[in-house]
């Protein structure tokens, strides 16, 4: 049965439960993703039957973080149609959220409320949720400014027959057919138009109010009314832009997220102090470009339309743009461009919520390469061509150290097949046999200890054969790991790569030139995804056996304090920080700790500490 994990974040964010197959099957969302997950973890009679269904089924749940409920909202959108869940009866049809889009390549341009993919030269606005209070505002807008809302082919048959259609008549249209309006004047229409939908709506709310105002002190209480619901239905519709500054202040946020060989710059535009826009560029890096040389590789790209440069940008670093940036959106605007790095307030919070968005696009990025078999196989395939393989690596055992100076000793082995992590093969290793600082001889004990159930029949070990082994190092942990596989008498039947912790090169035996996969390739991004799966899950056991020793150390020495004892403390205050903040009195009250034992574990927890570890002693 699934267990509940740890750490679920307070946050905003979608949630994907996967079988045992790996295959999605279910996609939800939530405003707390640990208040919602944990309805999921309960006794399976307090479950609905779907629930219930559901929980059999799945053997683990992830989650991606959003800035928003309504940014999880659009990601479980696209996240159902990537996947199609079968738990996910009620979004099996490929529902996609409206947008309104102005043409303004054209003369008289009607406003249309679409769903389609984006035409360039179109620009759309939104995308919004409640397509009611949308179709609402649209109304109201009409009234406020009447742009024309007929097709072509109508526009076109009211133009030939030189007479306006009803529209016209009830004040919802200017009349472009047959020239009640010049394009001047509409233009200045819709003008009006992109104002409120880029979000200031002060405009046309104040009209409402003032018509609701008069209608009600000329007791045309119907008209009041209607001005009323028109009210509410703009409200609405303005809700589903975010106010992020109160300000009114109109600028835009650039943050970028790096993952490996790829990165992302998210770029938000904030109108009137509502977020209206979002755009987003992937791009393939090399490792060692940084934010502001990404970030100055798609500018061009990002402000591709000059009268939507702000006067100001704000980016989450100092570093992240040069003076050739700032002049290029200068030259772009044609007047000064202010780059600021906000330290506090709502302009830092809505960094760092462009931040959290650039995470999440890499996150959903990864999701859609590792769901995607095609992109997979290409990986092994491009993986298997680049090590001289006989055949693409179906399984790949990957293996890292983690240690501080020397002490508490792990390795890690993750296991990925068809390019999808089996976490039921991951393995730990305790290093016994090396003393000091030493990887290249932990590196051989672990691959040693692998390697001894080689040839065992699966039924019988908890290893299977793999069609490759990467030791996280260089050239001296591949030879490591060679001259294992001779001791053993496995020669010529272990596939063995090195990949170096700098420039991600990979090593094959018989050779001292790296091999170098092409950047942006998804044989490198599979690469990646091994190498830092092995060092999370190394550093992860380092962590825990690290702190489970200096429980032990800190528990230790003091006499009547046994192993069960130690046991009960711990579970009776849940930390070492706790116990060390007990008093005396505290734990002279446990019924099953003697006084004089309290007494001599009351001075050894106050007892002077040693020096704390300093910058550069953490995990390697």
């Amino acid at each position: 049965m699934l267990n509940k994990p740890a750490a679920i974040p307070r946050t905003s964010g979608c949630y994907l439960f996967r079988n045992e197959r790996e295959t999605v099957i279910y996609v939800g969302k939530a405003r707390s993703l640990a208040s919602r997950l944990s309805n999921y973890f309960q006794r399976a009679e307090a479950l609905s039957p779907k629930t219930r269904a559901l929980m059999a089924e799945a053997t683990s749940v992830e989650w991606i973080v959003t800035p928003s409920e309504l940014d999880a909202l659009v990601l479980e959108n696209e996240l159902i149609k990537a996947n199609q869940p079968r738990y996910n009866l009620r979004l099996k049809d490929d529902k996609s959220f409206p947008y309104v889009a102005i043409d303004t390549r054209t003369d008289f341009p009607a406003p249309q409320i679409t769903r389609g993919h984006h035409v360039k030269g179109v620009r759309y606005f939104g995308p919004y949720v409640d397509v009611r209070a949308l179709r609402a505002t649209v109304d109201q807008l009409l009234e406020a400014y009447p742009l024309r809302s007929c097709t072509r082919h109508k526009y076109d048959y009211q133009a030939r027959i030189g007479r306006p259609c009803l529209l016209f008549d009830i004040g919802k249209c200017s009349g472009p057919c047959v020239g009640s309006i010049d394009p001047a004047h509409y233009r200045r229409l819709v003008q009006s138009w992109v104002q409120f939908l880029d979000g200031d709506v002060r405009p046309l709310r104040r009209r409402l109010e003032r018509e609701m105002t008069e209608a009600s002190s000329a007791q045309h209480y119907e008209a009041a009314a209607r001005a009323r619901d028109a009210l509410a239905a703009l409200d609405r519709a303005a809700g589903e832009q975010t106010v992020v500054l109160d300000d009114y202040s109109s600028l835009d946020v650039l943050a970028t997220a790096t993952h490996g060989a790829r990165a992302c710059v998210v770029r938000f535009r904030v109108r009137h102090g509502r977020v209206v826009g979002r755009s987003v560029h992937l791009v393939d890096r090399s490792m060692d470009e940084s934010e502001a040389e990404i970030l100055e590789a798609v500018l061009v790209n990002l402000f591709d339309d000059p009268s939507d440069v702000p006067a100001t940008v704000v980016v989450d670093s100092s570093t992240a743009t040069t003076p050739l940036s700032v002049s290029l959106l200068s030259s772009r605007r044609g007047r000064p461009v202010r780059v600021v790095v906000p330290q506090r307030g709502r302009r830092r919070r809505l960094v760092q919520m462009a931040r959290a968005d650039a995470d999440a696009v890499m996150a959903r990025e990864s999701l859609r390469r590792e769901a995607d078999h095609n992109v997979r196989s290409r990986a092994l395939q491009e993986l298997g061509e680049a090590l001289s393989l006989v055949q693409p690596p179906f399984r790949i055992e990957c293996f890292d150290m983690s240690h501080l100076q020397g002490t508490n000793y792990v390795g890690s082995m993750v296991v990925f097949e068809d390019g999808l992590a089996q976490k039921k093969d991951y393995r730990h290793f305790n290093v016994r046999e090396v003393l000091g600082n030493d990887d290249v001889g932990a590196m051989a004990e672990v691959v040693r200890r692998r390697l001894r159930h080689w040839n065992e029949d699966r039924a019988r070990t908890r290893f299977a054969r793999s069609d490759l082994l990467i030791v996280d190092g260089g050239l001296p942990q591949l030879h490591a790991a060679q001259e294992v596989v001779a001791e053993l008498g496995l020669t010529g039947q272990v596939a063995l790569a090195a990949l170096a912790k700098r420039d991600e090169l990979l090593y094959r035996p018989g050779s001292s030139d790296p091999v170098t996969l092409e950047r942006g390739s998804e044989s490198l991004y599979l690469v990646q995804r091994l190498r830092d799966e092995a060092h999370r899950f190394a550093i992860t056991f380092h962590r825990s056996k690290r702190g489970a020793s200096m429980v032990a150390s800190s528990l230790e020495g003091v006499r009547g304090l046994g192993a069960a004892r130690r046991e009960r403390l711990l579970t009776a205050f849940g930390s070492l920080d706790a116990l060390r903040a007990a008093s005396l009195e505290e734990l002279r009250a446990l019924s099953w700790l003697p006084d004089d034992v309290a007494s001599r574990l009351y001075d050894q927890l106050r007892a002077p500490r040693g020096p704390r570890l300093t910058k550069g002693d953490g995990d390697e």
